[in-house]
């Protein structure tokens, strides 16, 4: 996607963004909810027009038939026929791609033989949510586009459906997954965009992302403490705030006096210092310090 910007019910929902999916590699698509990740799924998908840009997918336009064949999606808006069952609707989808014995395989991975007598509009969130990814699975994708896979699902779930990620990636299948969740994104994908109001902030591996995220110190204690002579402690170039409601972050190089300084600090001020940890920044920082250039507070 080149400068590809789309209006619509007098909303800007993508705003010149850039943004490249590279082969055989998973591609985290991260922002706030009303970012553009949905819109962004939907152009790639031809089910929207941009107004001007460029979108290429799997070299050429979206929503010709080479690319239908090519690239399957997992819309967030499931879209299910609600008196069919999961099965039966499966198997149809996987009949459509030419490929009808491509569709046991995922209904038995993704437990959706469970509640096969079911219809679907009876279904819980969670199995509305497998038989929707199983419909993007079945057949032979060159690309796979996954809008919050894991929504409803309980942990067993989501474990199950990163398991298939990986399994995807491995078996050379690029992935487009744009998910709100960082632990999950930090764990899965190869490379990360970070958009917000409809324009990419931020695109680079993940490897690259850490690499640059502050080193850091994090501790819980009582609410609201006074930072400021822990501040004046510490070395230039670190900083100490309270993150939310009883847990606190020291960024900037950590090492033994830092540390040291972080729990001596604690120890003059009467304050046991829980859960502390030392350690590389995590795709949660880089995200923060990316939003808030964005949006100018940085």
């Amino acid at each position: 996607m080149d400068e590809v910007s789309l209006s619509y019910r007098g909303r800007r929902g993508l705003d010149r963004l850039s943004l490249s999916v590279a082969e055989g590699r998973v591609t985290g698509l991260l922002g706030p909810n009303g970012a553009g990740k949905s819109t962004t799924v939907a152009v790639l998908a031809g089910l929207r027009a941009p107004q001007s840009g460029r979108v290429d997918v799997l070299g050429g336009p979206p929503g010709r038939l080479a690319a239908r064949r090519d690239l399957h999606v997992m819309l967030q808006e499931q879209g299910l026929p609600t008196g069919a069952r999961g099965p039966e609707f499966v198997r149809h989808v996987a009949a459509l791609r030419g490929a009808p014995d491509t569709a046991d395989r995922w209904i038995r991975q993704l437990g959706i033989d469970a509640f096969g007598r079911t219809s679907i509009r009876r279904l819980s969130g969670g199995e509305k949510q497998r038989v929707s990814l199983a419909c993007a699975l079945v057949g032979s994708a060159r690309m796979v586009v996954l809008d919050e896979p894991t929504a409803g699902l309980d942990p067993r779930g989501r474990s199950l459906v990163h398991d298939i990620i990986r399994t995807l990636r491995d078996d050379g299948i690029t992935v487009l997954l744009a998910t709100h969740l960082l632990d999950e994104a930090e764990s899965l994908c190869d490379d990360i965009a970070i958009i917000d109001a409809g324009t990419c902030l931020v695109q680079a591996p993940l490897d690259r992302l850490l690499d640059q995220a502050l080193d850091q110190v994090t501790f819980d204690g009582p609410l609201h403490l006074d930072l400021v002579g822990l501040l004046k402690a510490l070395p230039e170039g670190c900083s100490a705030a309270e993150t939310t409601p009883g847990r606190y972050l020291v960024r900037g190089p950590v090492d033994p006096r830092v540390l040291a300084t972080v729990t001596s600090w604690c120890a003059q001020h009467g304050v046991t210092p829980r859960n502390l940890r030392a350690g590389h920044g995590t795709l949660e920082d880089a995200y923060l310090r990316a939003m808030a250039r964005g949006r100018g507070d940085a």
